[in-house]
């Protein structure tokens, strides 16, 4: 099965300078961490990172000013950021921005400071570039973890459809989640008046452009850790109401006049025939269940 996640997040990391690995045949990556008061977990996220060992990285962490350890962390581990910064800032979406305005990677990804890259991530990202140099959006899978990196869910995604992703709901994980960094520029980054969709609406507004190339890569890229004190775990009616916002911003950018039942029955029979075509027996058993639990 491999290295396990909650050893790849806490070993020491030990930078492998030559692994043969060329950069020029890697993608720039771009990461942005941002981060307040994390320091629980903080660490965990930056050597979800650096433990990659990939050759052509770029990595800054954000912080907004945090008074909890969070920095000495982060000076630990500065020899191997591109930048850092410990000041109050407006949120998480005002920092993530911060960072993505600096960034002069290929592809850009943000990663929050109480969830983790899984091992071998950024290999699979170079891989399929290597494959379609001309896809736009990469994502993967999605793990959910608790506080001490146990797995305790897996998010499969099928193949991208904006239909779905605005009617349906969240179709791509921004823990699994990479961008080409021209095309965030051309679209604009993140939404800074959101506080809890900014992955949902950036996804939307890159979704009804004409022309940009989204790839689903199978494989685990990312853990989303539910812990009491992280935001979503006390999303409130403004989650909720921002979603529908977003949803009825970008729903008549779309091309089709299909009614919304039909979408969201449609995109229910999609994902449930997509992971039983790939022999997801098991996955599909599981979600059905969990579905039925939850009415």
């Amino acid at each position: 099965m491999g290295e396990s996640l909650h050893s790849f997040v806490s070993k020491r990391h030990s930078p492998q300078p030559d692994t043969g690995k060329s950069a020029k045949s890697y993608p720039k990556l771009t990461l942005v961490t941002p981060s307040y008061n994390q320091a629980h977990y903080l660490e965990r996220t930056i050597l979800s990172v650096l433990n990659q060992n990939y050759p052509n990285l770029e990595y800054f962490i954000i912080d907004g000013g945090s008074t909890d350890g969070s920095v000495d962390i982060i000076k630990k581990y500065e020899s191997y950021l591109t930048g850092w910064v410990s000041e109050k800032d407006k949120g998480q979406t005002d920092a993530i921005n911060k960072g993505l305005r600096r960034a002069t990677g290929d592809y850009v990804a943000f990663q929050n400071s109480d969830d983790v890259f899984a091992p071998h991530a950024f290999d699979r990202v170079a891989d399929a570039w290597r494959k379609s140099p001309d896809t736009d959006v990469f994502f993967g899978d999605m793990y959910i973890t608790d506080e001490n990196d146990v797995i305790l869910e897996e998010m499969r995604a099928p193949d991208f459809c904006v239909e779905c992703h605005i009617y349906e709901g969240m179709q791509v994980f921004n823990q699994s989640l990479f961008i080409r960094r021209e095309r965030l520029n051309q679209v604009g980054l993140l939404d800074e008046n959101l506080q809890f969709v900014i992955d949902y609406e950036i996804v939307a507004r890159l979704g009804v452009v004409p022309g940009i190339r989204f790839q689903h890569v199978d494989g685990f890229w990312g853990g989303f850790r539910v812990q009491p004190n992280a935001k979503s775990s006390t999303i409130t009616s403004v989650g909720l109401a921002e979603h529908q916002l977003i949803k009825e911003k970008y729903r008549p950018k779309l091309t089709s006049s299909l009614s919304s039942t039909f979408w969201q029955r449609y995109c229910r029979l999609r994902k449930l025939l997509a992971f039983l075509l790939k022999g997801e027996f098991g996955y599909v058993r599981h979600r059905l269940q969990l579905s039925r639990s939850r009415k």
